[in-house]
């Protein structure tokens, strides 16, 4: 993984969130920045610029980024229309680079809270969806074993939720452990890598995981923010592992130990 230099503290949340994507991205391709550059068609010192907080990335670049990763474009350009608000809105970054909101846009605060509306509305959805995929499976698998034995209903109990999920939260803590492994009942991953900014039931299975641990992320709402961010660097620095605030293979193996 490549070590990025430290985002200054005073960049907006929303701007943070996209270059945090965009840096986790990369490392996951494993491409240098001239490969990615060959790969999207914009060049080295571009991505230097967009991946160091220094310019906001074009929708098209986002686009190439995607392809070349395996991403959902939408998600990444939700992230940028969101992140565009909080570049608008830092004077030293004001002056444009080609890439910022048009003059009219910036005139128009209505339009810019019906877009933050939209993209708020969008991750609902998703985060709606994911729950309702969920509980449909689950129903799926009670009804497929209906006619299970008395050892199925032992099994069901002890994957009784660790703690019940605030009404908010679609994610239950289903605690049970298979093969030696620890699963809450929300992901299987031990590959995925998870950071500040993401969403989910990845997230959310890291999150039981860290509770069942004994470190409060927080609530079990699937959204990695700063408080499951603390959690993770904690469980880390507990077990020896490289503290980065990020959920990848190492810390999912620890975890499910």
């Amino acid at each position: 993984m490549s070590r990025w230099k430290v985002l200054p503290a005073e960049l907006d949340p929303r701007v943070r969130q996209l270059v945090v994507r965009l840096r986790r991205l990369k490392d996951h391709s494993g491409l240098s920045i001239r490969q990615l550059a060959a790969r999207t068609g914009y060049s080295a010192k571009s991505w230097e610029r967009y991946l160091g907080a220094r310019s906001l990335p074009p929708a098209e670049a986002l686009e190439a980024l995607a392809r070349v990763c395996g991403e959902d474009p939408a998600r990444l350009l939700a992230l940028r229309e969101v992140a565009a608000e909080g570049w608008a809105t830092t004077p030293e970054r004001a002056p444009t680079t080609g890439h910022l909101p048009s003059p009219e846009t910036l005139r128009s605060p209505e339009r810019r809270a019906l877009r933050i509306a939209l993209v708020a509305g969008s991750v609902t959805l998703v985060l709606a969806v994911s729950s309702a995929v969920l509980v449909t499976i689950r129903l799926m698998d009670a009804g497929n074993n209906g006619g299970s034995t008395a050892s199925s209903t032992t099994t069901t109990r002890s994957a009784a939720p660790l703690a019940a999920p605030t009404d908010a939260s679609p994610y239950p803590c289903r605690i049970e452990r298979t093969d030696g492994r620890w699963y809450a009942g929300n992901s299987r991953t031990q590959q995925e890598n998870l950071a500040e900014g993401d969403t989910g039931p990845d997230v959310a299975e890291a999150q039981c995981l860290l509770r069942r641990a004994g470190i409060s992320p927080g609530g079990i709402d699937g959204i990695f923010g700063p408080l499951t961010e603390h959690a993770v660097k904690a469980f880390q620095q507990r077990s020896g592992l490289v503290v980065d605030g990020m959920v990848g293979p190492h810390t999912w193996k620890a975890l499910r130990g």
